[in-house]
């Protein structure tokens, strides 16, 4: 899943807890006030890809077939739980068939129920990639390969049969027939929000980007999250707590506030002011505030890893050139990157793009000569070994606007301008994957991106990024947003897939990030460490891997 730059699936094992309730008893009641810089992309849950972001809405508003638990830490935290599903569903022919039995009693904010149906329709726009972009429709069609042949969505009703054999509903049991076998299925249900019901009558195609329909403790005032502000969650009278013993939906109501800067943030939360003091955050603190966080500040800062790992990427489409992906990697100033972010509060050197804890995990061979401050020498004479004119210009694009972001960005532009390119940096300040997502917007020679595993398997990452077969629709890049295409790496992709055992797969995965790094396909930048402040009178704060070490909206509460 996406990682947000400069603040924040996943397979951290640790997590923090905080506030005067953290061992239990909680408060109902009161608001809690979420301040934040990076505005949501999306809020159609098949729509959704970034993890604070699927997190939070599973937490306040959609409820799944499976969710995680809420508050617990290490792996306890990852381990599927029934949410509308009576259990964490039943597995047949080796994990090709999955069946799950829907409960009686969750409504929608309208009142109606949530049923099988919804569930069939809501998992069906996953195929409606000319429509829907953006999301993790990938596993859907990798794991219903022809299905999503003949089936392009509920919108054009073509090849509605070969969907209606595939997904099925037989009173309130849903089933799911896919052509290969998936056995994580409950995993990837309760991280992804892929397979969230939909009611069919409330679909508008990509109008419903921003508009909120609950069937959780929470509903949206209004019924729509505002792009650049944010929104308001009160409590959804037609929620029942008997069917959910997971969420404790303490507060009464949540505020969300977009497009403040992080300095602003911190700022407010160092205060401990009016509202401030019911405040969390998803933004990490500043590091020219960090000889701020003593004393009691300190007691309300929480520094953990997340499961995100950040990596530049050449635009294949522009970038053709080995030597010169090559020049670029090795001059490549992570070291002074990192130091921009924060140094160790902040991030630590990333030496693949797979996290270090995923199962069969190790660094990336390819780039074992890369010194962390990168070799501007060794890098121009790569680029003269290219044969192109320099300084050899390059456009980087990158999730900017705040002094920390830029400032890394510049230590990025410092090297690569020592070895011999000409860089013009072009940070972008509002959304930013849906632009880099975007065939048209082609203007960039050199992006970023941050990932984090949608649950514990290397399968979940670099497929994910790298097989061009799944996200390069011509609407979208998907997540592949270097156009990267390669016959032999999408080989490799498929021999792993289809390993008989998981010591098989990784040894396939290993291989395969060796290939990738070998191409420059990417560039391994940083692991970020979230450094998080809250206000004072915020109960039950805590972190942990099931929410990606974000706040866990689905445990916190006011301290009145």
């Amino acid at each position: 899943m996406l990682g947000v730059s400069a603040c924040g699936g996943g397979g951290t094992t640790g997590g923090t807890t905080s506030g005067s309730n953290a061992a239990g008893g909680a408060q109902k009641g009161g608001t809690i006030y979420m301040l934040t810089k990076r505005p949501a992309e999306h809020m159609d849950p098949q729509r959704t890809y970034i993890g604070r972001d699927i997190f939070n809405q599973q937490r306040l508003v959609y409820r799944g077939l499976l969710q995680f638990p809420a508050g617990k830490s290490g792996a306890d935290a990852i381990v599927p739980i029934p949410d509308v599903a009576t259990d964490t569903g039943k597995s047949e022919d080796g994990g090709k068939k999955w069946t799950f039995t829907i409960k009686d009693g969750v409504k929608w904010e309208d009142g109606k129920p949530t049923t099988c149906e919804d569930f069939k329709y809501g998992f069906s726009r996953n195929f409606a990639t000319d429509v829907l972009t953006g999301g993790p429709s990938i596993y859907p069609l990798n794991f219903m390969p022809s299905v999503a042949k003949a089936y392009k969505g509920p919108y054009l009703k073509t090849g509605q049969d070969v969907y209606d054999k595939a997904v099925t509903c037989n009173g309130n049991v849903l089933t799911f027939n896919f052509e290969k076998p998936w056995a994580d299925f409950p995993m990837a249900i309760a991280g992804l929000n892929f397979a969230a019901p939909f009611r069919q009558d409330k679909d508008q195609g990509d109008k419903n980007n921003f508009v909120i329909f609950s069937n959780g403790p929470y509903k949206a005032e209004g019924g729509k999250w505002t792009k650049g502000t944010g929104a308001t969650f009160v409590r959804n009278d037609q929620y029942d707590p008997k069917t959910d013993g997971n969420r404790q939906a303490n507060p009464d109501k949540f505020v969300f506030t977009e497009g403040l800067t992080n300095e602003i943030i911190t700022q407010r939360l160092i205060a401990d002011g009016g509202n401030d003091k019911y405040a969390i955050t998803d933004r990490s603190i500043p590091p020219a505030f960090y000889n701020q966080i003593t004393g009691d500040v300190a007691k309300r800062a929480t520094n953990v890893p997340s499961p995100y790992t950040f990596y530049i990427l050449p635009n294949f489409n522009k970038m053709k050139n080995l030597k010169v992906r090559q020049a670029l990697a090795m001059s490549t100033d992570r070291a002074g990157y990192i130091n921009a972010l924060g140094g160790a509060k902040a991030a630590t050197l990333a030496k693949s793009l797979v996290a270090p804890d995923l199962p069969g995990y190790k660094e990336n061979p390819a780039f074992s000569s890369m010194p962390p401050s990168g070799d501007p020498v060794a890098a121009k004479k790569l680029l003269q070994e290219a044969g192109v004119a320099m300084p050899y210009p390059i456009t980087y694009t990158y999730q900017g606007g705040t002094p920390t972001s830029d400032n890394a960005a510049a230590a990025l532009k410092s090297g690569w301008d020592k070895a011999g390119f000409s860089v013009k940096l072009a940070p972008l300040t509002d959304t930013y994957y849906d632009v880099i997502q975007n065939p048209s917007n082609n203007s960039f020679d050199v992006t970023e991106g941050g990932w984090g595993a949608d649950y514990p398997s290397i399968f979940t990452v670099l497929p994910a990024l790298f097989d061009s077969r799944i996200n390069l629709t011509g609407k979208s890049n998907g997540q592949d947003y270097g156009n990267y295409k390669n016959p032999d790496a999408e080989k490799i992709m498929d021999e792993a897939a289809a390993a008989p055992t998981a010591d098989a797969a990784n040894a396939k995965w290993q291989e395969l990030d060796a290939f990738l790094g070998k191409d420059v396909a990417y560039i391994p930048n940083y692991i970020q460490n979230f450094y998080f402040l809250h206000g004072s009178g915020v109960g039950n704060y805590n972190q942990n891997p099931a929410v990606s070490q974000f706040p866990d909206l689905g445990v916190i509460s006011v301290n009145k």
